[in-house]
């Protein structure tokens, strides 16, 4: 009887992915890595996010992006193609838990393969591996027609995917939070 019920929980752990097995040992770790990027951080109040955004706009750094509620960015890519990078952060308690980023090349169009939307997603992949060291996971569905790449830092996750034929998506979370809202609203 204990063969058999050992047996089983080897063969229930077996069957994690490598994705479950990354997200139960960075949250298991305890650490904390709040980091986003031009002195953003999770967990930031907004009061700070503004403060920080009008400082860096008086740098010349970021402007107003196309909508309402949107930030830009120019960062300077790996492959050295110019890109716009448009975020907002969302919040929780008046703290930033999810920072959701875009990306487009400038000049984008259909019919230019040097700047579609594999070669945006590698270079976002590049960009964030310069900013928060390798490590990126691809995952994706059994038929690969959706692809995510992932790497997490303790409670920091990272998703890098494609959003439509020109824009690649990024989100950074502060997973226990995020997951902790998902329960509230199920």
């Amino acid at each position: 009887m204990k063969y058999t019920s050992v047996l089983a929980i080897l063969v229930l752990f077996s069957c994690k992915t490598e994705y479950e097995k990354l997200e139960e040992r960075e949250l298991s770790s305890g650490k904390q890595v709040n980091e986003l990027f031009l002195g953003l951080e999770l967990g930031m109040t907004r009061k700070d996010f503004f403060q920080t955004c009008w400082d860096l706009n008086k740098q010349g750094l970021l402007t107003n992006g196309p909508t309402e509620l949107s930030v830009e960015y120019s960062p300077k890519m790996p492959s050295g193609n110019t890109a716009k990078m448009r975020f907002y952060p969302r919040f929780e308690q008046d703290k930033i838990y999810l920072m959701p980023i875009e990306f487009q090349y400038e000049g984008y169009a259909p019919w230019n393969e040097e700047l579609n939307v594999d070669n945006l997603r590698d270079d976002v992949i590049a960009l964030f591996e310069e900013w928060y060291g390798p490590g990126f996971l691809e995952v994706s569905n059994e038929d690969k027609t959706k692809v995510v790449f992932v790497k997490m830092d303790g409670n920091r996750r990272i998703r890098i995917f494609k959003k439509t034929l020109a824009i690649v998506r990024v989100e950074i979370s502060d997973l226990p939070v995020q997951k902790s809202l998902n329960q509230e609203e199920s």
